[in-house]
């Protein structure tokens, strides 16, 4: 019997971040000593978006989820998987507790690689995160629905090579060919 090829690896970065209709504030430029001055509200309604990038290439797959736990992040993997079916998935993960949870599913192509606690400097997609809420800075909407049409509108407008500049960390491309 032949003997099987391994399986192509990608390296992917992954995280999930909160998106919600409290304001998100960032600086303002203005005369010294004057405050800056901008629309703020405070209601407790939120989402999740889930995201990995693959470093390398910028290949990327985002899923939308109400929380963020164990089951939603199972379900997540499972979506990736199928996205990524023909190649062994290393993702590079938090130490959150649902990541960590002895009942989370996880697919046969996909491994979960943890990178150091409490070090998100570690992990390139917090840069995309980074980048889309200085987008929405200053928005303010009255529900869920409108901000998340703006959330899904950002990250259609992000191409593979934008994705790519803002995730690929040199010391994980020095790592990858002895990853892979």
């Amino acid at each position: 019997m032949p003997e099987e090829s391994p399986r192509p690896v990608k390296v992917f970065s992954q995280d999930e971040s909160r998106f919600g209709l409290i304001t998100i504030q960032r600086r303002r430029i203005t005369l010294r000593g004057v405050k800056p001055v901008g629309s703020f509200q405070q209601v407790f309604k939120n989402f999740y978006l889930y995201g990995a990038v693959e470093v390398a290439t910028g290949a990327s797959f985002f899923w939308q989820g109400s929380k963020a736990n164990s089951e939603q992040f199972g379900d997540y993997l499972k979506g990736l998987s199928e996205a990524f079916p023909d190649t062994l998935n290393l993702l590079l993960v938090d130490n959150g507790r649902f990541h960590t949870a002895k009942t989370l599913p996880i697919p046969e192509n996909v491994r979960l690689v943890f990178i150091p606690p409490y070090s998100p400097e570690l992990n390139p997609i917090e840069r995309v995160w980074q980048a889309m809420k200085d987008q929405l800075a200053w928005q303010n909407f009255d529900t869920l629905e409108p901000l998340q049409d703006r959330v899904h509108e950002l990250l259609s407008a992000l191409t593979t090579d934008q994705l790519q500049s803002l995730t690929c960390y040199d010391y994980i491309l020095q790592a990858l060919p002895s990853i892979c």
